[in-house]
Protein backbone atom coordinates (compact mmCIF):
# COMPACT_ATOMS: atom_id res chain seq x y z
CA UNK A 1 0.00 0.00 0.00
CA UNK A 2 1.11 3.63 -0.56
CA UNK A 3 1.79 6.23 1.75
CA UNK A 4 -1.45 7.52 3.26
CA UNK A 5 -2.38 11.02 1.85
CA UNK A 6 -5.27 11.97 4.01
CA UNK A 7 -6.80 10.80 7.33
CA UNK A 8 -10.13 11.73 8.96
CA UNK A 9 -13.31 10.62 11.01
CA UNK A 10 -16.67 9.59 10.06
CA UNK A 11 -18.47 10.37 12.85
CA UNK A 12 -16.00 8.70 15.68
CA UNK A 13 -14.65 6.05 12.56
CA UNK A 14 -11.42 6.88 11.46
CA UNK A 15 -10.78 6.40 7.93
CA UNK A 16 -7.45 6.86 5.60
CA UNK A 17 -6.86 7.82 2.21
CA UNK A 18 -4.55 6.57 0.26
CA UNK A 19 -3.65 6.39 -4.05
CA UNK A 20 -4.36 2.70 -5.24
CA UNK A 21 -2.57 0.17 -7.56
CA UNK A 22 -3.32 -2.34 -9.81
CA UNK A 23 -3.43 -4.85 -6.58
CA UNK A 24 -6.34 -2.75 -4.99
CA UNK A 25 -8.76 -3.12 -8.00
CA UNK A 26 -10.69 -6.69 -7.08
CA UNK A 27 -11.47 -4.13 -4.00
CA UNK A 28 -12.48 -1.66 -6.03
CA UNK A 29 -14.83 -3.85 -8.98
CA UNK A 30 -16.07 -5.15 -5.40
CA UNK A 31 -17.23 -1.82 -3.88
CA UNK A 32 -18.53 -0.75 -7.17
CA UNK A 33 -20.98 -3.88 -7.15
CA UNK A 34 -22.34 -3.35 -4.49
CA UNK A 35 -22.74 0.43 -4.97
CA UNK A 36 -24.31 -0.42 -8.26
CA UNK A 37 -27.21 -3.21 -6.56
CA UNK A 38 -27.87 -0.73 -3.94
CA UNK A 39 -28.73 2.13 -6.55
CA UNK A 40 -32.72 2.66 -7.68
CA UNK A 41 -31.99 3.47 -10.79
CA UNK A 42 -29.43 1.77 -12.48
CA UNK A 43 -28.78 4.33 -15.44
CA UNK A 44 -27.54 6.86 -12.74
CA UNK A 45 -24.33 4.86 -12.60
CA UNK A 46 -21.60 4.53 -15.76
CA UNK A 47 -19.32 1.71 -14.00
CA UNK A 48 -16.16 0.81 -14.61
CA UNK A 49 -14.34 -2.46 -16.24
CA UNK A 50 -11.57 -3.79 -14.79
CA UNK A 51 -9.60 -2.98 -18.08
CA UNK A 52 -10.45 0.64 -17.56
CA UNK A 53 -9.28 0.85 -13.62
CA UNK A 54 -6.18 -0.67 -14.98
CA UNK A 55 -5.45 2.12 -17.83
CA UNK A 56 -5.92 4.58 -14.81
CA UNK A 57 -3.23 3.09 -12.13
CA UNK A 58 -1.30 2.67 -15.48
CA UNK A 59 0.22 6.20 -15.56
CA UNK A 60 -3.10 7.39 -17.31
CA UNK A 61 -4.68 9.13 -13.67
CA UNK A 62 -5.43 8.60 -10.36
CA UNK A 63 -7.14 5.87 -8.22
CA UNK A 64 -7.83 6.94 -4.60
CA UNK A 65 -9.56 5.01 -2.26
CA UNK A 66 -10.93 5.24 1.38
CA UNK A 67 -10.31 2.49 4.33
CA UNK A 68 -11.98 1.90 7.17
CA UNK A 69 -9.53 -0.75 8.99
CA UNK A 70 -9.40 -3.26 6.54
CA UNK A 71 -12.17 -2.18 4.29
CA UNK A 72 -12.07 -0.01 1.32
CA UNK A 73 -14.97 2.12 1.98
CA UNK A 74 -14.70 4.35 -1.09
CA UNK A 75 -12.59 5.51 -3.89
CA UNK A 76 -12.67 8.24 -6.72
CA UNK A 77 -10.73 8.61 -9.88
CA UNK A 78 -9.52 10.91 -12.33
CA UNK A 79 -8.01 9.70 -15.80
CA UNK A 80 -6.12 11.40 -18.79
CA UNK A 81 -9.00 9.95 -21.68
CA UNK A 82 -7.76 8.93 -25.30
CA UNK A 83 -8.45 11.24 -27.80
CA UNK A 84 -11.75 10.38 -29.58
CA UNK A 85 -14.52 11.71 -31.61
CA UNK A 86 -16.36 12.02 -27.97
CA UNK A 87 -13.43 13.31 -26.52
CA UNK A 88 -15.01 16.22 -24.07
CA UNK A 89 -12.65 18.36 -24.82
CA UNK A 90 -14.34 19.56 -28.17
CA UNK A 91 -17.13 20.74 -25.94
CA UNK A 92 -15.05 22.97 -24.61
CA UNK A 93 -14.05 24.69 -28.57
CA UNK A 94 -10.87 22.87 -28.48
CA UNK A 95 -9.27 20.81 -31.60
CA UNK A 96 -5.47 20.87 -30.86
CA UNK A 97 -4.02 17.28 -30.26
CA UNK A 98 -2.29 19.54 -27.78
CA UNK A 99 -5.01 21.44 -26.17
CA UNK A 100 -6.61 17.97 -25.68
CA UNK A 101 -3.80 15.89 -24.14
CA UNK A 102 -4.15 18.73 -21.03
CA UNK A 103 -7.78 17.45 -20.14
CA UNK A 104 -8.67 15.24 -17.23
CA UNK A 105 -11.73 13.32 -16.57
CA UNK A 106 -13.24 13.68 -13.33
CA UNK A 107 -14.26 9.77 -12.81
CA UNK A 108 -16.25 7.82 -11.04
CA UNK A 109 -17.14 7.99 -7.37
CA UNK A 110 -18.52 5.40 -5.22
CA UNK A 111 -19.17 5.25 -1.33
CA UNK A 112 -20.35 2.35 0.41
CA UNK A 113 -24.04 2.91 1.19
CA UNK A 114 -23.04 2.06 4.88
CA UNK A 115 -21.01 5.52 5.28
CA UNK A 116 -22.77 7.71 3.18
CA UNK A 117 -24.19 11.00 4.96
CA UNK A 118 -20.78 12.28 6.05
CA UNK A 119 -19.41 14.17 2.73
CA UNK A 120 -16.79 12.10 2.38
CA UNK A 121 -17.48 12.05 -1.82
CA UNK A 122 -16.79 15.67 -1.22
CA UNK A 123 -13.86 15.26 0.94
CA UNK A 124 -11.99 12.85 -1.91
CA UNK A 125 -12.85 15.68 -4.47
CA UNK A 126 -10.89 17.81 -2.46
CA UNK A 127 -7.89 14.97 -1.96
CA UNK A 128 -7.67 14.01 -5.31
CA UNK A 129 -7.56 17.50 -7.36
CA UNK A 130 -4.72 18.17 -4.72
CA UNK A 131 -2.83 15.36 -6.61
CA UNK A 132 -3.19 16.58 -9.71
CA UNK A 133 -0.22 18.43 -11.64
CA UNK A 134 -1.73 21.58 -12.94
CA UNK A 135 1.47 22.21 -14.95
CA UNK A 136 0.39 19.31 -17.02
CA UNK A 137 -3.35 19.91 -16.92
CA UNK A 138 -5.83 23.00 -17.83
CA UNK A 139 -9.09 21.32 -17.96
CA UNK A 140 -11.18 18.70 -15.30
CA UNK A 141 -14.27 17.18 -17.53
CA UNK A 142 -16.92 14.48 -16.68
CA UNK A 143 -20.56 14.06 -16.91
CA UNK A 144 -23.96 13.49 -14.92
CA UNK A 145 -27.05 12.17 -15.48
CA UNK A 146 -30.12 15.03 -15.79
CA UNK A 147 -31.21 14.25 -11.95
CA UNK A 148 -28.45 12.53 -10.58
CA UNK A 149 -28.91 15.42 -7.69
CA UNK A 150 -26.18 13.71 -5.34
CA UNK A 151 -23.85 13.73 -8.25
CA UNK A 152 -24.52 17.36 -9.87
CA UNK A 153 -24.73 18.73 -6.30
CA UNK A 154 -21.09 17.21 -6.39
CA UNK A 155 -19.83 18.90 -9.39
CA UNK A 156 -21.40 22.02 -8.73
CA UNK A 157 -19.75 22.11 -5.43
CA UNK A 158 -16.31 21.77 -6.83
CA UNK A 159 -16.82 24.87 -9.08
CA UNK A 160 -17.30 22.59 -12.51
CA UNK A 161 -19.95 24.09 -14.36
CA UNK A 162 -21.92 22.95 -17.75
CA UNK A 163 -20.69 23.30 -21.08
CA UNK A 164 -23.20 20.74 -22.86
CA UNK A 165 -26.11 18.12 -22.63
CA UNK A 166 -25.70 15.30 -25.08
CA UNK A 167 -26.42 11.45 -25.88
CA UNK A 168 -23.21 10.10 -25.28
CA UNK A 169 -22.21 6.23 -23.86
CA UNK A 170 -24.15 4.81 -26.97
CA UNK A 171 -27.43 7.16 -26.37
CA UNK A 172 -27.28 8.27 -22.35
CA UNK A 173 -28.16 11.44 -21.98
CA UNK A 174 -25.77 13.14 -19.89
CA UNK A 175 -24.43 16.77 -18.51
CA UNK A 176 -21.09 17.57 -19.64
CA UNK A 177 -19.17 19.74 -17.09
CA UNK A 178 -15.84 21.24 -16.98
CA UNK A 179 -13.44 22.55 -14.36
CA UNK A 180 -10.77 25.61 -15.28
CA UNK A 181 -7.56 24.27 -13.40
CA UNK A 182 -5.79 27.61 -14.25
CA UNK A 183 -8.35 30.32 -12.65
CA UNK A 184 -11.12 31.18 -11.18
CA UNK A 185 -14.17 31.06 -13.37
CA UNK A 186 -15.97 34.11 -13.50
CA UNK A 187 -19.76 34.62 -14.96
CA UNK A 188 -21.56 37.67 -16.16
CA UNK A 189 -25.24 38.66 -13.67
CA UNK A 190 -27.68 38.22 -16.22
CA UNK A 191 -29.07 34.80 -15.14
CA UNK A 192 -31.34 32.35 -16.90
CA UNK A 193 -33.34 30.05 -15.17
CA UNK A 194 -34.74 26.73 -16.50
CA UNK A 195 -36.19 23.34 -15.99
CA UNK A 196 -33.35 20.74 -16.17
CA UNK A 197 -36.13 18.73 -17.91
CA UNK A 198 -35.67 20.82 -20.70
CA UNK A 199 -33.54 19.61 -22.74
CA UNK A 200 -33.80 21.50 -26.03
CA UNK A 201 -34.31 24.53 -24.20
CA UNK A 202 -30.62 24.16 -22.21
CA UNK A 203 -28.75 23.14 -25.42
CA UNK A 204 -30.42 26.07 -26.98
CA UNK A 205 -28.57 28.38 -24.41
CA UNK A 206 -25.58 26.73 -24.28
CA UNK A 207 -25.48 27.14 -28.17
CA UNK A 208 -26.01 30.90 -27.08
CA UNK A 209 -22.58 30.78 -25.12
CA UNK A 210 -24.56 30.50 -22.09
CA UNK A 211 -23.23 27.45 -18.84
CA UNK A 212 -24.76 25.68 -16.48
CA UNK A 213 -23.36 27.72 -12.65
CA UNK A 214 -26.08 26.02 -10.24
CA UNK A 215 -28.89 24.39 -9.31
CA UNK A 216 -31.78 24.40 -7.24
CA UNK A 217 -35.28 23.17 -6.44
CA UNK A 218 -38.16 25.15 -7.55
CA UNK A 219 -42.00 24.23 -6.55
CA UNK A 220 -41.79 20.38 -7.90
CA UNK A 221 -38.77 20.39 -10.52
CA UNK A 222 -35.68 21.37 -10.08
CA UNK A 223 -34.21 24.01 -12.32
CA UNK A 224 -30.30 25.09 -13.49
CA UNK A 225 -29.50 28.76 -13.42
CA UNK A 226 -27.66 29.69 -16.80
CA UNK A 227 -24.74 32.83 -17.21
CA UNK A 228 -22.47 33.61 -20.00
CA UNK A 229 -18.86 33.22 -19.07
CA UNK A 230 -16.66 36.54 -18.55
CA UNK A 231 -13.51 35.77 -20.99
Amino acid sequence: MNPIIHEGYLGEIPYKVFVLSKAEIPEVLALQEIVCEALPNKEILQPLSEEEFSYIVSDNGLLIGAYVAESLIAFRAVVVPKIDEEHLGYDLGLTEEADLKRIMYQEISNVHPDYRGHGLQKTLAKVIMQQIDKDKFDYLCTTVMPYNIPSLKDKFSQGFYIIGVKYIYGGKLRYVFALNLQKKTQFEKETLEISMGDIEGQQQLLKDGFVGVLMKPKEDDWVVEYRKLIK
